[in-house]
């Protein structure tokens, strides 16, 4: 509470100051004209220096406050580069800033600072800045691996955005050695000329020990790694099966049949589904999940970690669960053959995938049979007599599900739903952590399947509420940027293609058109890629501004409450509501919450999908380590002016660099993007099958080198 308050008096304290009567004003006068009470002071001093600590006020020399941008001043978080430049990233801004090597001013990457703009955007050259302050300096992990000197040693960091080495004096080196992978916390941040200097807080091991790869990207994304002993106590009050006095109230679904379907190696089951065909002919879909709110109560210290985590993290050997695993893999997992709490939407849903009706509520149920993808595939698809004989109970209701996802699915697409169908890696490691095996993840019947239940049962919540005008959550993405559609239909020009697209206001059917249109053409990939870029970041909001990418108008994360805080807080909400409590002072703290949980929870997010993406990255180059001078077929899958990017089956990326390229000088045709031999008038473009040869796989830099075999 006393967070949203805060939140919500520099809110008002903004608003003032950004009106065109504010005069710059002292803290005293301040707090005069927005009548601070004498006990609320304190707070109110604390609000300012968080504002001007986070660039939104500045002070200046005579004590008054300012607003950055009536000097030219904007502050926004500066992301490194390995080369010595920069840019800078604000917050709600679509478009960052470029800041030259020279205009950084001692700034790191990840530091927030407050810059003044020398040069105005123009045409596709961005607008560049120069560092004038430094408002605070990065203070998460920093990890690298530890190289020792003669009477010094110095960090090479794993960031490769940061373009100086630390050095580490030999007291303060905590004894490591060289090929250490280290903790460092940085204490001097250095000059132009003069390298940052830090201390060594922890040696995780050595580079090459089993396991310390990943743990260097977990400290890295500073993910947690334990449980504080708050929370340990209050789960182990909690019981490992549900309680009869549980159940009272609740409707008792147990006597309906219902299935999970997962991955094979999943053990938070948070999601089963039933289906039933009416009398008047309507489906009767029921999406049952775990009702993890019974057990994880507000303002608990569960909730309050479950909060700061925002979310699970699926690493590549790991999963760093948002619950402790009695939660998350015992009592709230629908596990088979045991009753389980559940919050249940069943919806009706006709021939043309409208949800004619629907009811939410907390229910009891018991999970019939808990099924992989794989075996519904082989049931649906592959007609496996041995799985179908075996299942034979829940074979007529696989059918009709298939059939009614293929309605949902045909649903989306006459609305415009947009569908990027990159391949996810599936990773295959051995019991010391190497990758053996890498293939592309098997999206088939049975996952889309689960996809479009998922979705439609989103919607339909999402909606719900909206209309309700309840406090609630939604999972917006927002319409795309002029600029870059603009850029993009030019692009496919380019290759040739016409396009028609209100670049003003796009349509996710433009979008989808585009995507059809390109679906068999050599261009496919780099279209679907910059298409993709072109859009925005899908975030969490408490307005419902609609999800461009589905088409939707609402929608909302409500499935998976085990590992989303966002799903945890709408059944949190709904069940206020439905025991008639979301009314008064309830409504309002809730409503009043919902702001900072939703940006908290989207900045976890990113957090997330970043340190997922390190790891694969990771594993996909030492896999290749052992290949080198191995020859490739792969797909061109990338130009650019520093050289073609080619993508094997297993889906491995990597650079052939134009030096590379030695059998000729090829020039860069950036209009239609491919390489032009300038002798022999050889053409490398996209969508072409080559022959590569593996020269380099640089697990630190996280790069994989080919060469065109000739």
């Amino acid at each position: 509470m006393h967070e949203n308050l805060k939140e919500k008096r520099k809110q008002t304290i903004l608003k003032m100051t950004t009106e065109p009567t504010y005069k710059p004003s002292k803290i005293k006068e301040l707090a005069t004209i927005l009548q601070v009470p004498p006990h609320d002071r304190k707070m109110f001093d604390e609000i300012m220096e968080e504002l001007v600590r986070e660039g939104k006020l500045l002070k200046n020399k005579r004590g008054k406050f300012i607003v950055p941008s009536t000097i030219n001043l904007i502050s926004g978080t500066f992301q490194g580069h390995a080369k010595g430049f920069g840019f800078l990233i604000m917050e709600d801004e679509p478009e960052d800033l470029f800041i030259p090597a020279q205009s950084v001013n001692g700034a790191m990457h990840k530091d927030k600072v407050m810059c003044k703009i020398v040069k105005a955007k123009s045409g596709e050259r961005r607008a560049e800045a120069e560092v004038v302050e430094v408002l605070e300096r990065n203070s998460g992990n920093l990890v690298g691996i530890y190289e020792q000197g003669k009477s010094f040693g110095f960090v090479v960091l794993d960031e490769q955005k940061y373009s100086k080495d630390i050095f580490i004096s030999k007291k303060h080196s905590k004894g490591a050695v060289s090929g250490h992978k280290v903790l460092v916390k940085i204490t001097n941040s250095g000059t132009e000329n003069k390298n940052p200097e830090g201390e060594v807080i922890e040696i995780l091991g050595h580079s090459n020990d089993p396991g310390v790869d990943i743990l260097s990207v977990v400290y890295q994304y500073d993910l947690p790694t334990v449980f504080p002993n708050a929370v340990m106590q209050e789960v182990m009050g909690v019981y490992d099966e549900v309680l009869d006095k549980d159940k009272k109230g609740r409707t008792d679904l147990r006597g309906i049949p219902m299935v999970t379907i997962d991955g094979e190696d999943a053990k938070d089951l948070d999601d089963a589904v039933s289906l039933e065909i009416l009398d008047n002919g309507l489906y009767r879909l029921g999406v049952h999940i775990a009702d993890v709110t019974h057990y994880v109560k507000e303002g608990s210290e569960l909730d309050k970690e479950a909060l700061e985590r925002g979310t699970s993290v699926y690493l590549v050997d790991r999963v760093i669960p948002m619950l402790p695993h009695k939660l998350s893999n015992g009592i709230c997992s629908l596990n088979a053959g045991v009753d389980r709490l559940a919050l249940t939407c069943m919806m009706d849903i006709d021939s043309s995938g409208n949800v004619q009706s629907h009811q939410i509520m907390e229910t009891t149920i018991n999970v019939d049979e808990r099924m992989s993808y794989t075996q519904v595939k082989q049931i649906l698809m592959d007609h496996d007599e041995e799985l179908r004989e075996r299942y034979k109970e829940f074979v007529p209701m696989f059918e009709e599900m298939e059939k009614l996802a293929s309605i949902l699915r045909k649903k989306r697409e006459r609305r415009g739903a947009i569908d990027f169908n990159f391949p996810e890696t599936k990773i295959i490691l051995d019991k010391e952590g190497k990758p053996v095996e890498l293939k592309p993840y098997d999206r088939n019947v049975a996952t889309r399947l689960i996809e479009e239940f998922m979705l439609v049962c989103n919607e339909t919540v999402a909606e719900d509420y909206f209309w309700q005008e309840k406090p609630f959550l939604y999972r917006s993405h927002e319409n795309p940027d002029p600029e870059k559609v603009s850029s993009l239909t030019q692009l496919i020009k380019n290759f040739g293609y016409e396009v028609k697209v209100n670049t003003q206001k796009t349509h996710p059917k433009d979008m989808q058109k585009i995507l059809s249109d390109m679906e068999d053409k050599p261009e496919n990939t780099i279209i679907s890629q910059l298409l993709l870029r072109s859009m925005k970041q899908a975030r969490y909001t408490d307005d419902c501004l609609g999800h461009f990418g589905l088409a939707a108008k609402y929608y909302s994360h409500f499935t998976s409450p085990i590992r989303r805080y966002p799903d945890l807080q709408i059944h949190r909400i709904i069940k206020y509501n439905l025991h008639g409590k979301l009314k008064g002072s309830k409504e309002k703290k809730l409503g009043d919450r919902m702001p900072t949980v939703a940006k908290l929870t989207s900045v976890k997010e990113r957090r997330a999908e970043e340190a997922e993406r390190e790891t694969i990255k990771m594993k996909k180059v030492e896999f290749m380590e052992d290949k080198v001078g191995r020859i490739f077929t792969g797909t061109i899958s990338g130009i650019t002016s520093w050289g073609i990017y080619v993508e094997l089956p297993n889906t491995i990326e990597g650079l052939v660099h134009v030096s590379e390229m030695n059998d000729d000088y090829y020039v860069f045709d950036e209009a239609n993007y491919r390489f032009v031999g300038e002798r022999t008038h050889k053409i490398y473009q996209l969508g072409d099958t080559v022959e590569v040869k593996l020269i380099k796989a640089d697990k630190a830099l996280r790069t994989i080198d080919f060469r065109i075999k000739l």
